[in-house]
């Protein structure tokens, strides 16, 4: 699989001497895109969802961005609908929403340049979002219980303790606790410099003590023997004295979640709900918590004023008439 951004193994979308075919359209595209900072990620991303669209497209003759309607859009809209994976499953309704977005934002660049008459996307109706609540929760003991896990006799171990730990006391991403800095944590205030998390945003957030000593404890311990001159400066690095890859970072936290043994699966993203969850139960507010998951919009917090149960259990035991008013097993309070 090459490389995210290797140009070299990628074949071109039609044909690539026509300067209104989707080859040469859609690499101005990009190229714009890298031009206006936008992530290589998030380039990535599209790329690839544009590239499904426009393989579909070609199959139907269409081999030119100008020859798209709204008409087209809205038969690969129920393409989406109705498409089945190799398992048979369909695709979600945010797996569809993920390949529509970017067509939107296409055509309106493509119209913007005179690349086609008018906007296509413009008024195409997205598949509305539901809102989840996250599958899996950890209660502070089950947290403690993953922590627990990685042998602190093995090097490694002191390592994996620490990227758990920042993960669970600071609910960052996967991503922004691969691209962490050497010195991006701030022993003496607390706090974590988070750079160019999602959106290419900068924020800082607080961390606990307890983490910034199993980080600390990594750096002077393990870290020195993890790197190979010239330094890359990424405070994580694997035993191939590199920085972690996503899936191998995934694998890891999988891994030690699994090892617990809580009935209860996940990886990053788990302890990062879990963070949020816990906070919001033990009294954080809501934008405390917004600022910091690095939440753009503060209905993307909500989710945890619903996961937090704590409050509201405590609220319904004090207050529902059918209580339990006798906790003896041969005295229910039904035959009283």
């Amino acid at each position: 699989m090459p490389k995210k951004g290797d140009r070299s193994e990628r074949e071109p979308l039609g044909d690539a001497n026509d300067p209104h075919g989707w080859h040469v359209i859609t690499e101005a595209f990009f190229e714009w895109m890298a031009v206006t900072n936008y992530s290589p990620r998030t380039i990535h991303n599209r790329r690839n969802y544009l590239t499904y669209f426009i393989r579909w497209a070609m199959e139907r003759g269409l081999n030119q961005p100008c020859e798209v309607t709204r008409a087209t859009l809205e038969r690969y809209q129920r393409y989406l609908l109705h498409y089945r994976k190799k398992n048979g499953d369909p695709l979600s309704t945010r797996g569809q929403h993920s390949r529509l977005t970017p067509l939107r934002a296409f055509f309106k660049w493509t119209t913007r340049q005179n690349h086609t008459l008018y906007n296509p996307a413009s008024e195409l109706d997205l598949p509305r979002l539901e809102m989840r609540l996250p599958k899996h929760i950890l209660t502070e003991p089950e947290a403690e219980k993953v922590m627990g896990q990685p042998d602190l006799k093995d090097p490694l171990g002191i390592r994996d303790r620490a990227m758990l730990e920042v993960l669970y006391s600071t609910g960052m991403r996967r991503m922004e606790l691969m691209n962490l800095g050497l010195h991006d944590i701030d022993e003496e205030r607390g706090t974590v410099m988070i750079r160019q998390g999602k959106g290419a945003k900068d924020r800082m957030v607080a961390i606990g003590d307890r983490a910034i000593k199993w980080v600390s404890r990594y750096r002077e311990e393990v870290r020195p023997d993890l790197v190979r001159e010239p330094d890359p400066g990424t405070l994580f690095l694997t035993n191939l004295y590199e920085p972690f890859t996503p899936n191998r970072l995934t694998q890891m936290a999988r891994d030690y979640i699994k090892a617990a043994d809580l009935a209860k699966t996940g990886s990053c993203h788990l302890l990062r709900h879990t963070c949020a969850t816990l906070m919001h139960e033990n009294g954080a507010d809501i934008r405390f918590i917004q600022q910091q998951l690095g939440h753009a919009r503060l209905d993307t917090t909500q989710i945890y004023t619903q996961v937090s149960i704590r409050k509201l259990k405590e609220i319904h035991n004090a207050t529902h008439p059918a209580k339990l008013r006798d906790k003896r097993p041969d005295k229910p309070d039904a035959e009283s």
